[in-house]
């Protein structure tokens, strides 16, 4: 990413390791609504000061333990 850019906007990536979760995880998250981003260049970009926001409040959710067979 441009370097101004990085300064304001991550992409999944990065919204990724920045909570802790899988990047798909991160797209989900911006699909159902919950954290604001927009698409740019192919890529989905959130704005750094609402993912520390979001950060903030957000507590994972781990499913239920698979079984191994």
């Amino acid at each position: 990413m441009d370097g101004e850019l990085q300064e304001h906007y991550v992409d999944l990536l990065e919204a990724g390791r920045r909570l802790g979760i899988h990047p798909g995880s991160v797209r989900r998250i911006v699909k159902n609504g919950k954290l604001p981003a927009f698409r740019f260049g192919g890529k989905w970009l959130i704005e750094a000061d609402k993912l520390e926001m979001f950060k903030s409040t957000y507590r994972p959710y781990r499913g239920a333990p698979r079984k191994l067979l």
